[in-house]
């Protein structure tokens, strides 16, 4: 395991009040990208230096404390220029990355699927290729390690125009893959069937809420990033009505520019939902400002005007006058908030009522008697209602449905009184 000195340099007096925090979250990526963090480095300054990024004096002082702790590398909680990540491994006589760097380096770690794997190497040499220049082969240092990971040494060996041919045909595999993905979501439009989208800062708990409501298997872990690939799965009620629940990366401040290109069409997943469903981690010390940062990220993607039903996660971990105060503060059924813990279910059925009054606000239940000969009404009908439950006589074909009013006009001369069922 290498050992990693972590640096966080603070400009402006915010910057100096949310250094901790900063640095919580940066040795969280390192250790999620298999480092050990052996020293945290604050400077405040008033401005960064061209240079080294930190003073001159600092940069020093990270020599002697790499010696000292026995460092494999150093790891900067803001993005470097080429010029000052090739000064700082000078100065230090060990290898330098960016936030930036770490963070990609932890989702080619992650990726399962192709279309993952393809948009961290996009995003890897979309960060890689500016920095070319003027390093050339030092580019790329031999052996492992964090930082070194993704696209390989021998893609990183080409020359500039070689690697810009790669970026263009990952861009043409994505793009079909984004064909493929754009299809399915136009499927999904025209279903009556609604989808909500798991959203929330990494390691709030989504994966295991996930696993909760729709009984999958994924992988769960108290890393950052600990899933990477979107999973689209059915969620049913018992009495047949269901929507889609999808998943995907969580959120993190800073989210490099490069992987919000490169995940755009993943990202779009979420816009194009009916509903968000915010996990906040209550036994974070940071769930605040975890919070306004999924909601500002929520709005650059264009899903800030989406319906949100806001969890608040691991209730287990906190005291039971407080965790009892939170379930009874979320009871109100208008409330678009609830209190659970993905980890025991407790508040999971109140979360799926939230979700329900959510998505079907609208709807009423229907009872449908509908000749043999009309095919074309049955043919239409689940395209424009969720049908519950179906039975077949001699002469008709009846249905349970659930549906908005404004869609069963169309289906009034089949209407049955009461309930027939």
């Amino acid at each position: 395991m290498e050992k990693a000195l972590l640096v966080n340099v603070a400009t402006s007096k915010r910057e100096k009040d949310e250094a901790e925090e900063s640095m919580r979250e940066l040795a969280g990526l390192a250790a999620a990208a298999g480092a050990e963090v052996s020293r945290k480095v604050f400077q405040a300054r008033p401005r960064v230096s061209p240079r080294y990024f930190v003073g001159e004096g600092k940069a020093a002082e990270l020599a002697r404390l790499r010696g000292e702790a026995g460092a494999d590398l150093v790891i900067f909680d803001h993005n470097l220029t080429a010029t000052q990540q090739r000064n700082l491994e000078d100065r230090i006589k060990t290898k330098v990355i960016d936030r930036t760097q770490l963070i990609l380096d932890i989702f080619a770690q992650r990726a399962r699927t192709n279309e993952g794997k393809l948009q961290v190497e996009l995003a890897q040499l979309n960060y890689l290729l500016p920095r070319l220049r003027g390093r050339g082969l030092g580019l790329t240092q031999q052996g492992a390690g964090i930082g070194t990971r993704g696209p390989g040494e021998k893609k990183l060996e080409e020359d500039r125009r070689r690697i810009t041919d790669r970026i263009t045909k990952i861009k043409k595999d994505i793009s079909g893959l984004e064909k493929r993905r754009l299809n399915q979501r136009e499927s999904r439009r025209e279903s009556p069937v609604p989808t909500v989208s798991l959203v929330g800062y990494t390691s709030a708990g989504k994966s295991t809420l996930f696993n909760l409501l729709t009984d999958e298997r994924r992988y769960t872990s108290p890393n950052l990033f600990s899933t990477l690939d979107p999973l689209l799965r059915r969620v049913s009620y018992p009495d047949g009505l269901h929507f889609f629940l999808s998943d995907t990366v969580g959120f993190i401040k800073k989210l490099p520019v490069e992987l919000v290109t490169s995940f755009r069409a993943t990202l779009e997943e979420v816009r194009e939902a009916d509903a968000v469903c915010h996990i906040i981690d209550l036994a974070s010390p940071d769930s605040e400002s975890h919070l306004g940062a999924v909601e500002t990220i929520l709005k650059d993607i264009g899903a800030g005007g989406l319906p949100v039903v806001r969890v608040l996660n691991k209730i287990d971990l906190l005291p039971e006058e407080e965790r009892e105060l939170l379930v009874r503060r979320n009871a109100d059924p208008a409330a678009r908030t609830v209190a659970i813990s993905a980890k025991t279910g407790q508040g999971v059925e109140d979360l799926l009522e939230k979700l329900r009054s959510v998505l079907f606000r609208r709807h009423r239940l229907y009872h449908l008697r509908v000749p043999k000969d009309k095919p074309e009404i049955t043919h239409s009908l689940p395209r424009r209602a969720m049908i519950l439950r179906r039975r077949e006589s001699e002469h008709f074909l009846e249905f349970k449905v659930m549906a908005d009013p404004a869609v069963i006009v169309n289906f009034l001369p089949y209407l049955e009184q009461g309930d027939p069922w």
